[in-house]
C-alpha cells in the first residue's frame, strides 16, 4: 500500500502543482495530513499565529490518477481516519456573525482534547464520541485556483460530517490526472461548524480512489451505506439548499429511474439536509436509499 506523507502544505486546489503521487484506478493508499490550524496549536497555551501563516486548512497532494481526463469522475472511498498524535484542538476566538447577539468579548478559547478509546475527552465531565471526517477534499479546477476556505463544484472545504469512513465522495475531473487533494481532518464536528473550527487533528486517512470514465458531474456527491447526498455551496444558504435538492432530484432521475416531479414530491416529505460551515453556505441534500426503489 502506498503512503503519502505530509509534505509541502498547499492552501489552494491548484492544477499548477506537480503530483506528489501517481496511482492506478482502484488503488488504496494512506494519506497523512496536518490539521486545519497548520500545527500551531498543540497545547492550551498555544495561539494561532496568522502573521506566520494567515491561511487555514492545509492540504496534502496533489494525487494524480492514471487515465483520469476532463469529463471523468473520481470516486474516493474513505476507509479509516486515524489521529496521528492522539489529540485534537479547537479555538473560539472569533464569534463572527454571532457577535450581533453575543458581543465581541469572546475569550481566545484554545482547547486541546485527548482522544482515547473512541472518545474525545472535551473536559473532565464531557466526552464526545470520536466521529472523524475530512473537512477538505477536492480536485483541481481547469480555471483559477480556489483556496481552502470555500467549497464549489470541485469539492473543497465541504465540512460535512458525511465525508467520513464508510462514505464514498464523487468528484468531477477537470484536468488530466484529476489532481486530488485532501486535509482538514476533524475528530468530530457539529452541523454548521459554528466557530469555524472543528475538533481539528493531524491524521492519516486510508482511501481507495477509483475512476469513473465519462461520468460528468456538476458538483460533489456523497454516498454512504444508507444515503445518497448531493452537495451545493454558496450564500444565501437557501439558494444552496434549493440547488442541492435539485441536483439530488436529477441524480434520482438519471440513475434510479425516478420521474423528477415524483422525486420532488417524495423529497418534500423524506428529504434531509446536512450543513457544512454555515459561513459559506455549504449544504448536502440527502435521501435514504430505502426510498429509491419506490419509484
Amino acid at each position: 500500500m502506498k503512503h503519502l506523507p505530509v509534505g509541502p502544505l498547499y492552501y489552494e486546489f491548484s492544477r499548477h502543482h506537480e503530483p506528489r503521487l501517481q496511482i492506478e484506478p482502484g488503488e488504496t493508499l494512506v494519506v497523512a495530513t496536518e490539521d486545519a490550524l497548520s500545527g500551531q496549536i498543540r497545547s492550551d497555551a498555544d495561539r494561532r499565529d496568522k502573521t506566520r501563516m494567515p491561511y487555514s486548512n492545509p492540504l496534502t497532494g496533489p494525487i494524480a490518477v492514471e487515465g483520469a481526463e476532463p469529463g471523468d469522475a473520481l470516486a474516493v472511498a474513505i476507509g479509516a481516519i486515524r489521529p496521528t498524535i492522539g489529540q485534537c484542538a479547537t479555538r473560539t476566538a472569533d464569534p463572527k456573525q454571532l457577535c450581533e447577539w453575543l458581543g465581541t468579548d469572546c475569550p481566545h478559547g484554545t482547547h486541546v482534547c485527548p482522544i482515547r478509546d473512541g472518545w474525545i475527552h472535551w473536559s473532565d465531565s464531557v466526552r464526545i464520541p470520536y466521529a472523524p471526517m475530512l473537512g477538505c477534499i477536492g480536485t483541481a479546477p481547469d480555471w483559477g485556483s480556489p483556496t481552502t476556505a470555500p467549497a464549489g463544484p470541485h469539492g473543497g472545504n465541504l465540512d460535512l460530517v458525511e465525508t467520513c469512513p464508510g462514505s464514498t465522495i464523487f468528484l468531477p475531473v477537470f484536468v488530466p490526472g484529476g489532481r486530488l487533494y485532501l486535509g482538514d481532518a476533524h475528530a468530530a464536528m457539529g452541523h454548521g461548524e459554528l466557530s469555524a473550527t472543528g475538533l481539528e487533528m493531524p491524521a492519516e486517512s486510508t482511501i481507495t480512489v477509483d475512476l469513473i470514465k465519462g461520468k460528468r458531474l456538476t458538483g460533489p456527491r456523497i454516498e454512504s451505506p444508507e444515503e445518497i447526498l448531493a452537495v451545493a455551496s454558496g450564500c444565501p444558504m437557501e439558494r444552496s439548499i434549493a440547488q442541492a435538492y435539485a441536483q439530488l432530484i436529477l441524480w434520482m432521475e438519471a440513475e434510479h429511474g425516478w420521474d423528477r416531479w415524483r422525486a420532488y414530491d417524495l423529497l418534500t416529505h423524506v428529504g434531509r439536509i446536512s450543513v457544512g460551515y454555515y459561513g459559506i453556505g455549504t449544504v448536502a441534500a440527502k435521501v435514504e436509499k430505502r426510498y429509491l426503489a419506490g419509484r
